[in-house]
């Protein structure tokens, strides 16, 4: 199995699981809209500290990456497909939150 593909099932279970979460949310465009500001912020706070901080673990020897498993494109020394793990994270934080939160009386599931 490549990277790629394990982080594109990271990926898909992190967005559908924002996806039910959003589906069956009462105020899910009120929560879009209040919501994609910092989530974009996040989003790219989240992906420079991976950047950073992987290539300093790859370069230290923490974590080696086999080429044959890899796309071949990297930023830094890291593989690109390092990078949906964070953004999975970023999809799927949200997505039990929503699911988890409570509910005032009286509110519709």
């Amino acid at each position: 199995m490549t990277y790629a593909l394990l982080s594109l099932v990271f990926l898909a279970i992190a967005a559908a699981a924002l996806a039910v979460a959003l589906a069956v949310s009462p105020d899910r465009s009120a929560l879009i809209r209040r919501w994609w500001r910092p989530v974009l912020l996040a989003g790219a706070v989240v992906l420079v500290l991976t950047a950073v901080f992987d290539n300093v673990m790859v370069a230290v020897g923490l974590m080696t990456y086999s080429a044959a498993h890899t796309s071949g494109a990297t930023l830094g020394l890291v593989p690109i497909e390092d990078f949906a793990y964070p953004l999975a994270a970023l999809l799927l934080l949200p997505a039990l939150w929503l699911l988890t939160r409570r509910r005032r009386p009286g509110e519709r599931r």
